[in-house]
């Protein structure tokens, strides 16, 4: 017995729900009406179907499940119903991350990832998704703007082998984004999207609910493939809890996002710097922000880094320009 599945699996991931809301629009091409009443109050994971740039997808968005806000029931629901709702696996996870937000929730939520589906889940397939690219000087490239000024996304962009992309580059930024999944894709061999012991755990408990489904619905008679189909959807949903163990992998003396009070900051801080005139003081407030939110004697080595990587990179664009 065999059902039919998407061209592409892809399982979108963030603390934001706007950002995850804003991730599938994009990819699919829809309206937010059209995506369904996702609401900070209610944040279950959801699948939509459709096309990208051709190609047939399913798109899965994570309830939210790190980040400040996230008791351990609903945490653990959480992972639980996205890991069940893109089984047998997904192709490819997009982590979403606003370029003027701190990363201390998305290291963490890669560090979770790796310790449930292991490193390769990280290492070959999970793709950072940039948003808020306004912080972009008009001169200055997303790679440039990693290496400067955001050495903490950077690490995560590491993490993943290297893949990031961003949705806000123009008509065509779905259809790379599409091209960079089928370049995974192809490069892995043996199975085609991801597997685990979790996910076969998964895909395993759906099947069997799938079959009880229809067995009721149709009693003695034949299952058909499109029998199967009208209730996968619905067999994912009611499959059952993974019964999973995740409070020990949210370390409690983390937090994965700032106080109130330094968030705010933080964004007035990032302000002011896209505005100040010239790079040496774009350059010491910088550095003021890496201290402020990595601290210690860490904090002023990383901060004084990036500090002097500005410097030379505006003495070479004045250079470049006389």
């Amino acid at each position: 017995m065999s059902t039919a599945a998407a061209e592409l699996r892809l399982v979108v991931l963030g603390r934001d729900v706007a950002g995850r809301r804003s991730a599938v629009c994009s990819i699919l091409g829809l309206q937010d009406s059209e995506q369904g009443a996702e609401t900070p109050a209610i944040q279950e994971s959801s699948k939509h179907r459709g096309e990208a740039a051709g190609r047939q997808v399913e798109v899965v968005s994570s309830g939210s499940w790190f980040g400040s806000g996230c008791d351990p029931e609903e945490r653990r629901r959480n992972i639980s119903s996205f890991i069940s709702r893109s089984s047998p696996g997904p192709h490819a996870f997009l982590l979403c991350l606003s370029l003027n937000q701190p990363s201390e929730g998305e290291a963490v939520a890669l560090q979770v990832l790796d310790q449930l589906l292991g490193s390769s889940a990280i290492r070959t397939r999970t793709f950072i998704l940039f948003s808020h690219t306004e912080e972009l000087q008009e001169d200055e490239t997303l790679e440039e703007y990693l290496l400067t000024w955001r050495k903490d996304l950077l690490q995560l962009v590491e993490k993943c082998g290297e893949r990031y992309h961003t949705l806000e580059r123009g008509e065509r930024a779905v259809e790379e984004l599409m091209e960079k999944v089928e370049q995974v894709v192809s490069s892995e061999s043996g199975e085609k999207h991801f597997s685990c012991d979790l996910y076969r755990e998964a895909e395993e408990r759906v099947r069997r609910r799938q079959e009880e489904m229809v067995k009721q619905r149709k009693g003695d008679e034949e299952i058909t493939e499109e029998d199967m189909l009208s209730v996968r959807d619905e067999a994912e949903r009611s499959a059952g809890d993974l019964e999973l163990d995740v409070d020990h992998l949210f370390p409690s003396e983390v937090s994965p996002d700032p106080p109130s009070f330094l968030w705010g900051l933080w964004e007035k801080l990032i302000g002011w710097v896209r505005w100040l005139p010239t790079v040496v003081r774009r350059e010491a407030l910088l550095g003021a922000l890496v201290r402020l939110f990595v601290g210690g004697p860490v904090g002023g080595m990383v901060g004084a880094t990036v500090g002097s990587v500005a410097t030379e990179v505006g003495r070479r664009r004045t250079q470049k320009t006389k």
